[in-house]
């Protein structure tokens, strides 16, 4: 990314700015405001200003900024003009959609590897994807220079795998297992557990629903009202 050290939460936007800059000069736009940048992508204009100032002066007061240039600048320093390659490791039905997404939109990454224990997937080719053994996959990561992986295995096998993964050289792990995999410091892992995400999507909907319902409740009936919900 850049040489300067930004803050994770800064890092975690930057491919958000990049793809909606990249979807107005796609359309034909020339510049933007921080403003409109803002309510497209539901970040506050003084976050994104000052996630743009951890780059040095991006735009220009009473101007905004220069769709192309930014864009540019947020592609290569995202590293978009370089391809990644990414292995699968476990073509189940998550492997399975994720082979046939296989981040079409996204002309620097690519799954070009998966790995199963099946052997009638084994030698096979998905979506153009070749499938390997399992007890390939560490000389295949390795020839194949292969930094990132996608973890879509049963839970009892998931750090199994991680291991290997680690054997074989691998960077970063998107771990699709419930199962926190244990690996050296110098190595990334990003959780996703859309179980997780999707109860606590429904949590926070019956809670701040229930909240808001007795908030309004209080100030109807509750004398009080005013002490205790101060907006």
């Amino acid at each position: 990314m850049a040489e300067k050290k930004i803050p994770k939460a800064t890092a975690r936007r930057l491919p958000l700015y990049y793809r909606y800059l990249r979807f107005l000069y796609e359309a034909g736009k020339e510049r933007v405001s921080s403003a409109k940048l803002s309510e497209a992508v539901k970040v506050d204009s003084a976050t994104i200003r000052r996630d743009f100032s951890y780059f040095g002066a991006l735009g220009k007061r009473g101007y905004g900024y220069d769709v192309e240039a930014l864009m540019n600048f947020f592609s290569k320093t995202l590293n978009q003009d370089r391809l990644t390659n990414v292995a699968l490791i476990g073509v189940g039905n998550l492997g399975q959609a994720l082979l046939n997404y296989n981040f079409r939109r996204n002309n620097n990454i690519r799954i070009s590897a998966g790995f199963d224990v099946k052997d009638e997937l084994i030698g096979t080719i998905h979506q153009g994807v070749p499938i390997y053994a399992i007890d390939d996959m560490v000389n295949q990561l390795d020839m194949q220079q292969i930094d990132v992986a996608i973890l879509t295995v049963p839970s009892e096998i998931a750090q199994e795998m991680a291991d290997k993964l680690v054997e074989g050289g691998v960077k970063g792990i998107m771990n699709f297992t419930p199962i926190r995999v244990t690996v050296p410091e110098h190595i990334r892992v990003h959780n996703v557990d859309l179980t997780n995400e999707l109860q606590t999507l429904i949590y926070f909907i019956n809670y701040y629903q229930d909240f808001e319902n007795d908030k309004e409740s209080a100030k109807v009936d509750n004398p009080l009202n005013d002490m205790f919900y101060n907006d």
